[in-house]
């Protein structure tokens, strides 16, 4: 920085050896300077950088992991620690606000555990995960159920509705059920009352699915939803003071199906997001169909 202040200082006639004599640098480092004052790394930074600026205005609640991998898209190949570094400097940061979770009402299962915290799957539909989550607005609290499924992350059916009742979890079931193939497939929840209701475990039944719930108060029992929900909150519910029920709706909505679904990479997805995961799946099962 001390550079471009000798060259100042020159042009109103003050010698370059007594500038840098007085500054305790050589002359030397000084007409290197001049002759290429932007080194090459300090033009590509300059050019990650407003990169970066760009990414995070597209969506503020990236953090620097996944706008490393966004640059790879760009043809950008450079390392995470460096994007780090470059996003420390211009104070680019994704909110991350950590919030304690209710505790578990206690409540008699209405079937077994069918999971045993194996929340992987080998293909799509084959198991299910559920939960339902809160968030105040300025005209009282919005509830959100939401099915997730364990082969690739999508969230496969949700309703949202300001009462926290069973049709809030048959409406996320439903929608799931009308989307999606879900014959024989394993449906994991807690043991909410939601999830207990002669309702829920009826659609159940008679749509060929099977239900499975955790133990009381063990959240880990249904992780995957704990997970997601969680990141609900930091990137959607805890970014902003919400005034209305329907702006926070269409708030959750916009995040889920733009960027979750299409533009939120998942290193356990190889890099892709849950959209390309399944389309990949997809084809690779029809080709061995057809063979």
């Amino acid at each position: 920085m001390t550079y471009p202040l000798v060259r100042e200082l020159a042009e109103d006639g003050i010698p370059v050896s007594v500038t840098c004599r007085v500054l305790q640098f050589s002359s030397q480092g000084y007409y290197q300077w001049l002759k290429t004052p932007c080194s090459k790394r300090d033009y590509d930074n300059a050019h990650l950088t407003n990169a970066l600026i760009d990414l995070h205005r597209d969506d503020p609640t990236f953090g620097y992991r996944f706008m490393a991998d966004e640059l790879e898209l760009l043809e950008e190949f450079v390392g995470e620690r460096r994007v780090w570094r470059l996003c420390s400097e211009m104070s680019i940061f994704s909110a991350f606000t950590k919030k304690g979770k209710a505790a578990k009402r206690p409540g008699a299962a209405a079937h077994g555990d069918l999971v045993q915290r194996k929340f992987s799957a080998s293909r799509m539909n084959e198991l299910w995960f559920t939960d339902i989550t809160e968030h105040p607005t300025g005209e009282g609290k919005l509830y959100m159920a939401s099915i997730e499924d364990a082969f690739s992350g999508r969230i496969v059916g949700y309703s949202i509705g300001p009462r926290m009742t069973r049709h809030l979890a048959c409406a996320a079931l439903r929608n799931a059920i009308a989307l999606r193939e879900h014959q024989g497939t394993i449906c994991h929840s807690d043991r909410g009352s939601q999830f207990r209701s002669r309702d829920f475990v009826l659609m159940l039944k008679n749509n060929g699915l099977f239900g499975s719930m955790g133990r009381v108060a063990a959240a880990g029992d249904n992780a995957r939803m704990e997970s997601f929900h969680s990141l609900l909150q930091n990137n959607v519910l805890d970014t902003k003071r919400w005034e209305t029920r329907e702006e926070l709706r269409l708030a959750i909505v916009t995040w889920i199906e733009r960027t979750y679904h299409r533009r939120r990479r998942k290193r356990s997805l190889g890099r892709m997001t849950p959209v390309e995961f399944e389309a990949v799946f997809q084809v690779v099962d029809e080709v061995d169909v057809a063979a």
